[in-house]
């Protein structure tokens, strides 16, 4: 084997081995002196044209990597979960055990005003809708969890929700709430509520996770 195909193949090996790009210099350091870097790193740039992986000089500094036209590939898409502010988990819970609930009704078990933002969050997620309308003077809208709720806390239906102790110790309660807490039924409208007008359904507004939610955060 000739000596500028020894040097190639060396440097091809520190290259690929390397945890990033490395300049002439580095590789000539590596080397045995005298070796013709500029002349091995030209016959490899050579070689791997047009294939899937190139060699390239980025800021100097010499690296393997995909070719441009194969990115694509390495395109990796996943869902992030959006995790859910405290704010957002107290309103949560309240809904699922005391459905259905009223945002006056929310507010009184958490002691704080209930933003609109973070209702709008757990509206957009589908874990909680829209049920009906109280029978009371300015008819409001009652909400309740939904089967996504169910589905993604791994529940059959309302009657497997955890008591208000595990609640607590998973962190979605940490209010005190009233003696007649319980597991409501979450079948059909209750007795004091109409349904919902046609066509009626959520407006989110722009602060469902922005500065609305941090001041209920902050109370």
């Amino acid at each position: 084997m000739s000596d500028v195909a020894h040097t190639e193949r060396e440097v091809e090996a520190l290259l690929f081995a390397a945890a990033g790009p490395l300049s002439e210099g580095d590789l000539a350091r590596r080397l045995p002196e005298g070796a013709d870097v500029l002349g091995a790193l030209a016959a490899l740039q050579a070689r791997y044209a047009g294939r899937g992986v190139e060699l390239a000089c980025v800021a100097e500094r010499w690296r393997f990597q995909t070719a441009e036209d194969l990115a694509w590939l390495m395109t990796e898409e996943r869902d992030e979960p959006r995790r859910l502010s405290r704010a957002a988990q107290e309103t949560l819970a309240i809904i699922a055990y005391h459905q259905p609930v009223t945002r006056a009704e929310i507010e009184a078990v958490r002691g704080v005003q209930a933003s609109r933002g973070t209702l709008d969050a757990l509206l957009e997620l589908s874990l909680v809708r829209m049920r009906g309308r109280r029978r009371t003077p300015g008819r409001p809208v009652t909400y309740g969890t939904t089967d996504a709720f169910l589905e993604h806390y791994g529940l059959a239906n309302l009657a497997d929700l955890p008591g208000v102790a595990e609640m607590k110790a998973a962190g979605l309660l940490s209010m005190d709430l009233p003696a007649d807490f319980a597991v409501p039924d979450p079948m059909g409208l209750g007795p004091d509520e109409d349904p919902l007008d046609d066509g009626e359904a959520p407006e989110f507004h722009t602060d469902f996770m922005g500065e609305a939610e941090a001041a209920d955060e902050g109370r």
